[in-house]
C-alpha cells in the first residue's frame, strides 16, 4: 500500500531497512525492536485523541484506550516496582523536564552529571531548557574516570539543589544509588534517577534498582528496554512519603502542562515491550548485554585502546583516542563506512570540542538482540581495531556483511 500511495517514502523505507540488515547497531541508546511491538505503535489506536487520564479524558470514545494506558501503568509498577506511573511523557527529555516543571519554580536549582563528565543535555546543559529556566550546578567524575562521592556531596551541601538527578548518557559503570540518597537526604532534596539507558537492565537484576533510593524515577522506553520510543515517569514510596502529592504534580506537567494528548499507539507500543520484558529470556538478553559488554572491553584494551574508567560494567563503552591522535568524528565516520555503527562522543576532561571530541562511545545492547555472542565480540573488537589503526574500511566492510547475514535481525523476542 505504502509503495503505491508514496513511492518516495517507500523507496527511503527500504533502503533504511537494507542499512539496519546490513550494518552493526552499535550506539549504545538503540536497539531493534520486535514485530509485536511495531504492530502496535502503527495500528489504528495512532488516530484516537486522547487528552487527559484514565477515567478522566476530554473526548468520549476513550473506553479502549483507557483499558491500554492503565495496562501499561501496571505493567511497569510491577516489573520496576513503584506505586505511580506516568506513560504519556514522549521522550526522556520531555519526562525530565516535566518533573522539573512539576516540582520546582523557575530559578530553583537542579545538580547533575555535567555532559562531558558522563551526563544528559537535559540534567542542566545551558543549551536546554533544564539549563535556561533553573539555575544548574554539576558534579563530576575523578581523573580515573568514576563518580567521586565524596567530592559529590561537598557540591550538593554547598550548592543545595532542591532536584539531585542520578542519571548518565556516557558512564559505563554501575550507580551507587544508596550514596546518592543519603547526600540527597542530607539537604532534603528530592533524588531523581534517571535510568533511561539502563531500565532493560534493571528489570533484569543486571543492574540496581533505585526505587528503594530514589523519590522519581525517569526512563525512556527504547534502549536497553528495546520498545517503541517513549517514556515513563516513576513515583516510589520513598517518593510518596516524602510528598503524598508527587504524582498529581508530575501527572499535571504532563498534562496540560507541557503536552497535548498523549501518543496512545507508543503507549500500547511501551506496554507490549514491558511484556516482553517480564518473560525470562529478557533476562537472559540483558545478561548477555552486559557479558558481551565485558568481553568487547577486554578485547579492545588488548588492541591497545584506553577505555574511560579502564572498562565497564553496564552496556556502553566510551573510548579514548587521544593516545591514537585521531578525533572521535573522524573515527565515527570512517567505522560507519564499514558498516559498524557508533558515536562520537566527549570523554572526561577532554582538550577538545564537544562537536569534535576525543572520545568513541559504544555499546551492545543492538547487535546483543541479533545473537552476537561471545566470541563474535572480539571479532568485531578486530574490526574497529582495523579500521581505527589501519584504515582498512573496505575489508572490514565486507566482513561486517558476512557477520550481519550470519546473525540476522530478529523480530521476535
Amino acid at each position: 500500500m505504502l509503495k503505491q500511495t508514496d513511492s518516495q517514502v517507500y523507496k527511503i523505507l527500504k533502503a533504511e531497512e537494507k542499512r539496519q540488515r546490513e550494518t552493526l547497531m552499535m550506539i549504545p541508546s538503540e536497539n531493534h525492536s520486535s514485530w509485536a511491538v511495531r504492530q502496535a505503535v502503527g495500528s489504528c489506536l495512532q488516530d484516537k485523541y486522547c487528552e487527559g487520564y484514565p477515567g478522566k479524558r476530554y473526548y468520549q470514545g476513550q473506553e479502549n484506550f483507557d483499558k491500554i494506558e492503565t495496562l501499561c501503568q501496571e505493567r511497569a509498577k510491577k516489573l520496576f516496582r513503584v506505586q505511580c506511573v506516568n506513560v504519556q511523557a514522549l521522550s526522556g527529555g520531555p519526562a525530565n523536564s516535566a518533573v522539573y516543571f512539576g516540582l520546582l519554580n523557575p530559578g530553583d536549582k537542579i545538580m547533575g552529571l555535567k555532559l562531558d563528565q558522563g551526563g544528559h543535555i537535559s540534567h542542566g546543559l545551558n543549551i536546554n531548557f533544564s539549563g535556561k529556566f533553573y539555575e544548574t550546578c554539576f558534579y563530576y567524575v575523578n581523573q580515573a574516570g568514576f563518580i567521586d562521592y565524596e567530592k559529590l556531596s561537598e557540591i550538593a551541601r554547598k550548592e543545595k539543589p532542591k532536584i539531585i538527578i542520578a542519571g548518565i548518557t556516557a558512564y559505563p559503570r554501575k550507580l551507587d544509588f544508596a550514596k546518592f540518597a543519603k547526600i540527597a537526604n542530607s539537604i532534603n532534596a528530592y533524588l531523581m534517577a534517571d535510568i533511561a539507558h539502563v531500565a532493560g537492565l534493571v528489570i533484569a537484576g543486571v543492574y540496581p534498582n533505585p526505587a528503594h533510593y530514589a523519590d522519581i524515577i525517569t526512563t525512556t522506553t527504547h534502549k536497553t528496554l528495546r520498545g517503541p520510543r517513549g517514556a515513563l515517569i516513576m513515583v516510589t514510596k520513598k517518593g510518596l512519603a516524602k510528598d503524598p502529592d508527587l504524582p498529581k504534580k508530575i501527572d499535571r506537567a504532563v498534562f496540560p502542562g507541557l503536552q497535548g494528548g498523549p501518543h496512545m499507539n507508543n503507549i500500547a507500543g511501551i506496554a507490549v515491550a514491558l511484556k516482553e520484558a517480564s518473560k525470562a529470556s529478557f533476562k537472559k538478553y540483558c545478561r548477555q548485554i552486559v557479558k558481551n559488554a565485558e568481553i568487547l572491553a577486554q578485547s579492545l584494551k588488548k588492541h591497545g585502546f584506553n577505555l574511560c574508567s579502564d572498562g565497564t560494567d553496564t552496556h556502553l563503552i566510551l573510548i579514548d583516542l587521544r593516545n591514537f591522535k585521531i578525533s572521535g568524528k573522524q573515527v565515527a565516520i570512517n567505522l560507519e563506512k564499514a558498516g559498524i555503527i557508533t558515536n562520537y562522543n566527549a570523554v572526561p576532561y577532554d582538550p577538545n570540542p564537544l562537536f569534535n571530541p576525543s572520545g568513541l562511545r559504544l555499546g551492545t545492547p543492538g547487535i546483543t538482540s541479533r545473537g552476537i555472542a561471545g566470541p563474535q565480540m572480539r571479532q568485531i573488537a578486530g574490526f574497529i581495531a582495523r579500521v581505527i589503526k589501519n584504515r582498512e574500511i573496505k575489508q572490514v566492510r565486507g566482513e561486517v556483511k558476512k557477520l550481519c547475514r550470519k546473525f540476522p535481525i530478529k523480530r521476535e523476542y
